[in-house]
């Protein structure tokens, strides 16, 4: 199914935009001095009660629903893939297409899984006040 194909093409190029964004964002977040401590403060006059406080929490918390995403959408990918390849009768046209499906699922399950590990690590560096050298 050529659908399948191009959704877990998909799925796999929002993961790998997902940590390029986050690492975007958390070097944004990393500003130092005043800058910093304005930018803090402006964003926690804006957020509304039970909104992340700092600037830090609040793009984790973007970061996170991303990559919670579209680990889903790659999960709902690998079970597409498996049901192609069970219901391909033995096609096989439909047999590659579904295969292609299950490869490019796990790679992007893999992506956002590295791509989550990297994110908490770095907010973990940002927030713990550690040098990363």
């Amino acid at each position: 199914m050529v659908i399948g194909n191009k959704l877990a093409k998909i799925a796999t190029a929002a993961s790998s935009v997902a940590v390029v964004a986050s690492s975007h964002v958390v070097m944004a977040a990393g500003i130092s001095g005043a800058n910093s401590t304005q930018a803090s403060a402006g964003a926690s006059a804006a957020s509304p009660s039970g909104a992340p406080s700092s600037l830090t929490g609040l793009f984790q918390t973007i970061t996170d629903v991303l990559l919670y995403v579209i680990g889903a959408i790659a999960v709902i990918m690998l079970v597409i893939g498996g049901l192609q390849y069970v219901l391909s009768s033995g096609d096989s046209k439909r047999v590659e297409s579904a295969k292609n499906t299950i490869l490019y699922a796990i790679i992007g399950i893999v992506v956002a899984v590295l791509a989550f590990a990297i994110v908490q690590f770095v907010f973990g560096s940002l927030t713990s006040g550690t040098p990363t050298s």
